[in-house]
């Protein structure tokens, strides 16, 4: 299928990668990013991040290793599946079993998160996922395939959770009935597509316009000042730090503490002088100068 159709596809329904962000267990993503990537027009195909890329390459490899090791065959299966109940269901799985009823996802994940696969454990996001696409395949099990650091590799076995799935299914419901198809986003998050929603849906300010905010927002301001001079002198802290680190290295571009490396490198980059260019060619200036509208943000004390 065309790349782009594909995403465009996605966008009709849930999938099991969706599902960790909505219920509030995956760390990378939320609840409203989803919905931005459920409304927003999607034009073109967006860059493939170098973890996507590799993920994707590495598939072939981990399930061929998960039939060397296990001796079950897996066949491929690259169709947009769809919930018989629940249209808004979807899964994409990248392997059936054969022989049984079961599905396997094939998964690499970098050194850092190899606590998350110790012992019995699994993300919470990745098994919301397989009990996903179990619901929407009719799948009794679901196995999990996974690559770790690119040296270390597991497999683990999901066992279809009715009680499990019904709780799915009625967060997913409400998600796409309440938010997506109302078109009325969650609650607003930190996350930069939360930022990008209220830049198009508020991109200038009316001058003339004041209004009067309700209480609640005086104790989210009291928390917001608390936290930006929290941060503050954190950045302080952290930056104290680092001046006494460079200090040590002084012209030195490499240091080395026992299992730490630090860099302090020369980066010699090329920027146009907007004072220069305007000063001496005013007519190029006005040329290439574009006008760029932004809302700043900030909270004042009354006096």
């Amino acid at each position: 299928m065309d790349k782009l159709q594909w995403l465009k596809d996605r966008q009709k329904g849930i999938g099991g990668s969706d599902v960790g962000a909505i219920m509030g267990m995956n760390k990378w993503k939320t609840a409203f990013q989803v919905y931005v990537e459920k409304t927003e027009s999607i034009g073109s195909v967006p860059e493939v991040y170098e973890s996507a890329y590799w993920g994707n390459t590495m598939d072939m490899l981990v399930a061929r290793e998960f039939t060397k090791r296990t001796e079950l065959k897996v066949r491929k299966d690259n169709r947009h599946l769809v919930h018989k109940d629940y249209p808004f269901m979807m899964a994409n799985i990248n392997r059936r079993v054969l022989g049984e009823n079961s599905i396997l996802q094939c998964k690499t994940a970098n050194a850092y998160s190899a606590k998350e696969w110790e012992g019995e454990e699994i993300p919470p996001s990745f098994l919301l996922q397989c009990q996903h696409n179990m619901a929407v395949t009719g799948a009794d099990k679901c196995y999990l395939a996974v690559l770790i650091g690119g040296q270390k590799f597991l497999i683990k076995m999901v066992e279809r959770d009715e009680e499990l799935i019904n709780l799915i299914q009625a967060c997913e419901k409400d998600f796409w009935t309440n938010h997506v198809e109302k078109r009325v986003p969650p609650p607003l998050d930190g996350s930069s597509a939360a930022e990008r929603y209220l830049k198009e849906k508020c991109p200038r300010s009316n001058s003339s316009l004041e209004i009067g905010l309700a209480s609640e927002f005086k104790d989210k301001i009291d928390k917001y000042q608390s936290l930006k001079g929290y941060i503050i002198s954190l950045q302080e802290e952290a930056k104290a730090l680092e001046n006494n680190i460079k200090h040590e290295l002084g012209e030195a571009e490499v240091g080395r503490v026992e299992n730490f490396t630090v860099n302090w490198k020369t980066v010699v980059t090329n920027r146009v002088d907007s004072k220069i260019l305007k000063e001496k060619y005013p007519e190029v200036y006005k040329e290439v100068c574009r006008e760029a509208a932004t809302r700043r943000f900030e909270v004042r004390g009354l006096l």
